[in-house]
Parts: structure tokens; C-alpha cells; sequence
């Protein structure tokens, strides 16, 4: 059985990365037209990781449907990407989102966007990492915490170097379809093997509010925010050979991402339920489990390489551009010092991701967007739609305030509500008493 398995999983993950490699070859350097359903893989491939799947099952298992919110909400943020935002974007003329910061307010303020926002995107960076280790422990249990990240760490590596971010979007769809059908087909499995009834009787409170209406609002806005300002996303609108689509691929994003979550939801409760058949089961290994344990050996190969290069797709994709923003814009250092920056910042990120910090992968998913929306999303909008109205020093201002109020009320907890709309809330109060003062003409 383990054979079949591990043979799945090696034709998985040989196949993907071969097709990863061979796309990144056909993509001419500089080519910026794609079409709608280059711009939904481009999308669905980063966005659709370790927190749409292992982590949502894993939220699930403690806390029901309130887990829905990392897809639920990123659906909601393709919508709002495509409806409100791509047509301003590409009208802007800049190929980054720190670009339109920097040429509204100035270099200095765009250059302190871009490294704020770069932690946020590294705090995410290690969910990722969590995650994968949930798919070794699997596969692998006799490795320990810290051997699981460090080939998780070696492998987003290698899928970096040899040329996996490259043609995102192909590979994006290939995975999508792949992880699509795997975690849909479990659901409807976990369906099947248990009631509905013990399902739902599986948590104390079957509600998409199970943590409160402060705690799960928050997720979402956290989502959109961190959606709508992160420069993957943003980058897959403005590669797309013309508005329409660039709104239709953000669309079918929309559409596509959330009932992955279902899939995973059904998967959590099942496993919630049922805790007492997995002796030793956690809850981040809620999904793995449930495909070593209820699926054909070869199939559960191929649904755990999946998921593993997935996760990996994800976070060697930001790694690469919090590599390139710590390379060209804050050491302005040479283009081939990029990959050594990737290194770096993926073992930082493996460090931080051993120990306690296992059963967060949500959390820290959550925390990441609400961070990068705090930071970018104030300045973008009035860059966006009041150009020349607002000083820069009121922008710099909004950039610092806007995470650091997310970050301190966060640890201190004594707000009834998710400390992100804390953040945005002082950040858009600073970008106002800017606005109501008059900005000199040159």
C-alpha cells in the first residue's frame, strides 16, 4: 500500500514540476499578454494553497464553517478586483502596485510600502510552510517538525531556480484542476461516510460566526484587503492582453475558489467527528489523513503530491518577490543576488515556522493579508482615484500607522474586533486630514 502511495506521489510531483520547468522555457521574457484563463491560473495558482485547503480543514476541525472565510473571502476579493479595481489599475500605466504609490507620493514613500508589505507577504510564507509539513507528516511520520520544513524549504527552493514561478499561469490552471477535483471528491467522500447529522453535531456552534462576528468579519475584510493589494494578484490583471480579460479571468476566480473550502469544511467536520478512529490525529493533519485513510493508496499519492506542489507554488511564489523588492529596492543590489535573497528568506521563514507554531495555519494566512492590506490599501485608493489631492508625508504617514496599529492592538487584544480595522480605520483617517489639506500646486 505504502508503494502504491509513494508511486503516486512521485509520478505527482516529477510531473508538475516537469511541466513547471518546460512552461517557464516558453515564456519570452517580457511577455505581458495573456488571456483570461492565464489571468484565473495566475490568480487561483498562488491564491489556492496550503490555507485553502489543509488549512481550512484544519479550521474546521476546531471551529466548523466559520473556516469557509479564506475562500468564501477570496472569492469575494476576485469580484471586488475585477468589478472595482482592474480597469483603475491598468489605467494607472505602472507595472507594480508599489509603482503607483511611488509615482503619487515619491520614491521614499514607495520604497517603505513595498518592505512593510513584504513582511506581511512573509508571514505568509509560513503557513505555506506549515502546511507542507502537514502533508510530510503523512507521508513520512517517523521525520520530525524541523526535517518536514527543511525539505519544504529545500524543494520551494529548487522550484525557484528552476523556473517554476515561470509561466504561472499554465502551471496555475494545471494545479487548480488537480487540487479542484481531489478536495471536492473528498468532500462529497466525507459526505458519504458520515451524516450530515453527526457532522454538524461534530462542533459546539455550526455557524459561519463560530469565533464571533469580530473575529471571522475580520478574516474576511482581512482577505480582501489583502487581495486587492498584494502585487501577485494585481500583476495577473495587468498582464492580460486587454481589460475585459483581465476583469473575466479575475471573475472566474471569483467563481471558482470557494467551494474548494467546502471540500475541506466537509473534511474537518468528518474528521472532527470521527476523532476517535485516528489515534494521534491533529488537526492540521485533518485532510492528509482523511486521503491516506479513505482513498485508494495510488489516488491518495496523487492527491498528497498535489496539495505538496501546490503549497510549494505558493510559497516559492512569494518568496520570489519579497526577494526581488529586498534586491532592487532596498539593497539595490545585482539581479543575481536575487536567488541568494530567496534562501534567505525562506530559511528565516523555516526557522519561524518549527515548534508551536503548527496548529496556525489560518491564522497566520489571516494575518499576512491584513498586514499588506493595512500597509497598501489607504495610499493605493486615493493614488487611484484622487491623484494630487493628498501630500505625501500624510501617505507615509497612513503606511507606517496602518500596520502598526494592526500589529500592536493584535497582541495587546483589548479591542472587541479584529485589530485590521483598527489599522485601516487610522490609515484612512490620516489619508483624509491629507485630503482636506490644500496640496500646493508645482
Amino acid at each position: 500500500m505504502n508503494t502504491l502511495l509513494y508511486l503516486g506521489l512521485t509520478v505527482t510531483l516529477v510531473a508538475i514540476v516537469a511541466l513547471s520547468v518546460w512552461s517557464g522555457t516558453q515564456v519570452k521574457k517580457g511577455q505581458k499578454q495573456a488571456g483570461m484563463f492565464v489571468v484565473a491560473g495566475v490568480i487561483m495558482g498562488t491564491l489556492v494553497g496550503g490555507s485553502s485547503t489543509v488549512g481550512t480543514a484544519q479550521l474546521a476541525y476546531n471551529f466548523g464553517l466559520s473556516a469557509w472565510w479564506f475562500t468564501l473571502g477570496a472569492g469575494i476579493a476576485c469580484v471586488i478586483l475585477a468589478l472595482v479595481y482592474a480597469k483603475p489599475l491598468r489605467r494607472a500605466g505602472c507595472p507594480t502596485l508599489v509603482g503607483i504609490i511611488a509615482k503619487e507620493y515619491g520614491p521614499a514613500t514607495g520604497m517603505l510600502a513595498s518592505v512593510l508589505s513584504a513582511v506581511g507577504t512573509f508571514i505568509n510564507i509560513i503557513s505555506q510552510l506549515i502546511s507542507a509539513t502537514a502533508v510530510i507528516a503523512v507521508v513520512a511520520p517517523m521525520l520530525g517538525t524541523e526535517m518536514a520544513v527543511a525539505i519544504s524549504v529545500v524543494f520551494m527552493i529548487l522550484y525557484v531556480i528552476f523556473g517554476g514561478t515561470k509561466g504561472a499561469g499554465f502551471v496555475g490552471i494545471v494545479k487548480m484542476a488537480l487540487l479542484y477535483i481531489s478536495v471536492l471528491a473528498c468532500g462529497v467522500l466525507a459526505l458519504r461516510l458520515g451524516k450530515i447529522g453527526d457532522l454538524v453535531k461534530a462542533v459546539p456552534k455550526l455557524s459561519l460566526f463560530a469565533r464571533g462576528i469580530g473575529t471571522d468579519g475580520g478574516a474576511c475584510f482581512s482577505l480582501i484587503l489583502g487581495v486587492v493589494t498584494t502585487q501577485t494578484y494585481a500583476q495577473a490583471v495587468l498582464s492580460a492582453k486587454s481589460d475585459a480579460a483581465g476583469i473575466r479571468g479575475a471573475l472566474i476566480s471569483a467563481f471558482l475558489i470557494p467551494p474548494i473550502g467546502i471540500g475541506g469544511i466537509l473534511v474537518g467536520l468528518y474528521m472532527r467527528a470521527n476523532a476517535a478512529l485516528y489515534p494521534g490525529l491533529t488537526a492540521k493533519t485533518a485532510l492528509t489523513t482523511f486521503v491516506t485513510a479513505h482513498t485508494h493508496p495510488l489516488l491518495a499519492g496523487v492527491i498528497l503530491g498535489g496539495l505538496f506542489v501546490a503549497v510549494v507554488g505558493t510559497g516559492a511564489g512569494l518568496a520570489l518577490g519579497i526577494s526581488s523588492v529586498i534586491n532592487n529596492d532596498i539593497c539595490k543590489g545585482r539581479k543575481q543576488r536575487t536567488k541568494l535573497w530567496i534562501v534567505l528568506v525562506l530559511a528565516a521563514a523555516g526557522c519561524l515556522s518549527c515548534g508551536a507554531l503548527g496548529d496556525t495555519i489560518l491564522q497566520f494566512a489571516f494575518m499576512s493579508m491584513g498586514l499588506r492590506g493595512a500597509v497598501i490599501f489607504a495610499p493605493l485608493l486615493c493614488a487611484l482615484w484622487l491623484p494630487g489631492k493628498v501630500k505625501a508625508k500624510y501617505a507615509t504617514a497612513a503606511v507606517i500607522a496602518g500596520p502598526t496599529a494592526v500589529l500592536v492592538f493584535g497582541l495587546w487584544k483589548i479591542l472587541p474586533f479584529d485589530s485590521l480595522f483598527a489599522g485601516i480605520g487610522i490609515a484612512l483617517l490620516i489619508m483624509i486630514i491629507g485630503l482636506l489639506q490644500k496640496k500646493p500646486t508645482a
